[in-house]
């Protein structure tokens, strides 16, 4: 397995549950010995809708202590939002690109199949399927930017990638947890973006960024769960395996469904 070495990473929906768990584990990386290769990244920018809001304290006060540490506002439904956003980061980094983005922001209503309606089912598109799109669009400029900086070969999420956090909730062979959760809105949006993550991999394999659609395991999040059902994975738990299974990627697995535990999922 490499090592997981990045000199910058994004991370949308910082703010809360597993974007703020990524931001820790990244401020928490061991530092290197003298004359050692950097361990943790020099840049990491937490976004989050409204980083001034009381949501955001968590994130505001890791920032007050790290440096390295931007928070940034951003809305991922909003091009205009991702456009400045995109803009401020690259500001920061002066003339170096950005190694990792993580759309890890998301929604889902918990709604039965008979009671979606087109609102909702538009509304959790637009953040869970169409923010990454277009925040692979916006960032792409400073992701080609760290592959063509990057020294190794081949593709690696130390050099450049993009990881988009959906669920086996978008996997069609896969009927799990529809028992306790129809969440028809959710699942169609996470499949669609196991899709949106293969077409990256094809487009995005040629400026040397890799792609993958990752699943985080159920975890234990704000988000609504059903009646006298915890999930069973600590936020804490599926970062650290989701951080492992980052540094063991390569070409092999570019354009991939997998899990928090490197399991293949099916489509």
């Amino acid at each position: 397995m490499g090592e997981l070495c990045v000199h910058s990473v994004l991370v949308t929906g910082a703010n809360r549950g597993l974007g703020l768990g990524f931001v820790q584990h990244f401020l928490r990386m061991p530092k290197p010995p003298q004359g050692g290769r950097p361990k943790p990244p020099q840049w990491i920018f937490a976004t989050c809708r409204d980083p001034k809001g009381q949501r955001a304290q968590e994130l505001k006060d890791l920032a007050s202590k790290h440096p390295n540490l931007v928070i940034i506002a951003l809305e991922v439904a909003n091009p205009a939002s991702i456009k400045a956003a995109a803009a401020k980061v690259a500001e920061h980094l002066g003339g170096s690109g950005l190694n990792l983005l993580i759309n890890n922001a998301g929604m889902v209503k918990p709604k039965t199949l008979d009671s979606e309606t087109l609102e909702d089912m538009t509304e959790t598109y637009t953040t869970n399927t169409a923010g990454p799109l277009l925040m692979g669009q916006a960032f792409l400029p400073l992701l080609k930017k760290a592959a063509q900086g990057s020294l190794g070969s081949g593709l690696s999420c130390s050099k450049a990638a993009i990881i988009n956090i959906s669920s086996i909730g978008g996997s069609i062979a896969s009927s799990f947890g529809w028992d306790m959760m129809q969440v028809t809105s959710y699942r169609c949006s996470k499949a669609a973006l196991n899709m949106l993550s293969k077409c990256q991999s094809l487009a995005y394999r040629e400026h040397g960024v890799l792609c993958v659609a990752l699943h985080p395991g159920w975890v234990q999040t704000e988000q609504r769960c059903p009646a006298g059902h915890m999930p069973p994975v600590t936020v804490d738990d599926s970062v650290q395996g989701m951080l492992k299974v980052l540094s063991s990627l390569s070409e092999k697995e570019t354009g991939t469904f997998l899990d928090w535990e490197g399991n293949v999922i099916p489509w």
